[in-house]
């Protein structure tokens, strides 16, 4: 059935509850497979219960489709989707583009000024909050106390890169199957470039000088590709280039990893039920270089509504179900406080509850340590620390993202991939019109 016809038809459908005939509004929603996405979808009984009169279909998808989809769909107008999962990264260039429906409307309960002030100007194009945070996360190491242990060391709360490697050197046992590190090795924009751009930021690179130059073929980038190769290829998993944040979340639950640089909301998977060293995990902050800047980013993933949404009301109650702080008491209700999703709101942080959860202190230390205006050593012309927000960032992030890919396969060396990332960013730069 089309959306389309789908919409006619539950706009013109009733049905009687006390009595009382009320018109049903379908809205589909699209978002990410990541697990607070998967829990939220458990928990849909509660939001029935509230708006009998709004049926919720789901697209949930993989992080690279999930960006592919929702992309096209909106810069086309398509409407396939009234409510979609989109990053800090999409938000303030799709606000300015008119293809995000303004949030400040939402109910009083919501109460934005609960937001956390990093979280929320990211999401504000113009005075207008453009997207609702569903969790707001940095990056951090989660390492196994216990091999730590065993190999006679002490992880600092914030360490360098040099205890890192020197970390996952002491852990690594390949005849057994365990491996010091965990690190994106898949292709994406938001996969292995989110995790290498912030890791360069601590290196002291970055994409592009003041003057939008690019800046692959400068001695910080060379610095940051074979760190991340060497570490990799000594005290990695073997396939690496085909493991994001899903697969590297495995491989620790699993016990085969020492240390996992990745989002600071695998905390509450990493020591949940479905873990098998739930006991044994370790929290510090991303290392750094002793330059000023840590390898950490900022992100949140964010629930908005389409302009071209022919539901928009109903949309929106949806969002505020989801995003306000009636459903973090929801999620820890059912599940405990370690499981509601972090870094969006400043009383979560303020619940003495919620402080009892290992992970939180470090969290909120990590999100509030990166800095979106002032990401990198050197002056840089762009906002993001993960990222370079500008429309075009999306695909050179993904083509030097399959370049970076391929030489942890070992299909060219660091000094060939840097060589191609550079050529190949500075032809869309060109074409693009931002060098000559």
């Amino acid at each position: 059935m089309t959306k389309t016809l789908r919409a006619l038809l539950g706009a013109t459908a009733l049905i009687t509850l006390s009595g009382v005939a009320m018109a049903e509004t379908t809205i589909t929603v699209a978002t990410v497979n990541n697990g607070d996405m998967v829990r939220m979808q458990g928990l849909m009984e509660d939001f029935n219960t509230k708006h009998p009169d709004i049926t919720v279909e789901w697209v949930t998808l993989e992080e690279n489709v999930l960006r592919q989809n929702v992309t096209t769909d909106i810069a086309t107008g398509g409407g396939q989707y009234d409510v979609i999962t989109i990053g800090t990264y999409e938000v303030p260039i799709w606000g300015k583009q008119g293809w995000l429906e303004s949030l400040n409307d939402l109910p009083a309960e919501y109460d934005v000024d609960d937001l956390l002030p990093a979280i929320r100007g990211g999401l504000t194009v113009d005075g207008n909050l453009m997207a609702s945070p569903f969790y707001g996360e940095s990056s951090m190491v989660m390492y196994r106390k216990d091999m730590m242990e065993a190999a006679g060391l002490t992880m600092p709360d914030a360490p360098t890169w040099a205890d890192i490697e020197k970390a996952a050197a002491a852990m690594t046992n390949k005849d057994t199957g365990v491996f010091g590190v965990c690190l994106r090795g898949k292709a994406g924009w938001g996969e292995n470039m989110a995790f290498l751009t912030a890791m360069s930021n601590s290196f002291g690179a970055r994409w592009f000088d003041e003057a939008w130059a690019p800046q692959f073929d400068q001695p910080e980038w060379k610095a940051t590709l074979e760190f991340y190769l060497n570490l990799m290829n000594s005290y990695g998993p073997p396939g690496a280039s085909n493991n994001g944040f899903n697969e590297n979340l495995t491989l620790f639950q699993q016990g085969k990893c020492g240390m996992w640089i990745d989002a600071t909301v695998a905390a509450s998977f990493v020591t949940g039920a479905d873990s098998t060293v739930a006991d044994k995990v370790g929290f510090a902050l991303a290392p750094d270089n002793g330059l000023g800047k840590r390898g950490n980013w900022l992100w949140a993933w964010s629930l908005a509504v389409p302009a071209s949404s022919d539901a928009k009301d109903a949309a929106k109650t949806f969002i505020n179900w989801a995003t306000n702080k009636d459903y973090l008491a929801l999620v820890a209700s059912k599940e405990g406080w370690a499981n509601v999703p972090p870094g969006t709101r400043t009383s979560l942080y303020s619940n003495e509850e919620y402080a009892k959860v290992p992970f939180a202190k470090m969290t909120i230390d990590s999100i509030n340590s990166a800095d979106p205006t002032a990401p990198t050593v050197k002056p840089v012309p762009y906002v993001g620390v993960q990222f370079v927000a500008i429309p075009e960032f999306q695909g050179l992030g993904t083509t030097v993202g399959e370049i970076f890919s391929a030489a942890l396969a070992g299909q060219k060396t660091a000094d060939e991939a840097l060589a191609e990332a550079q050529a190949a960013v500075a032809e869309e730069m060109k074409a693009a019109g931002y060098i000559q």
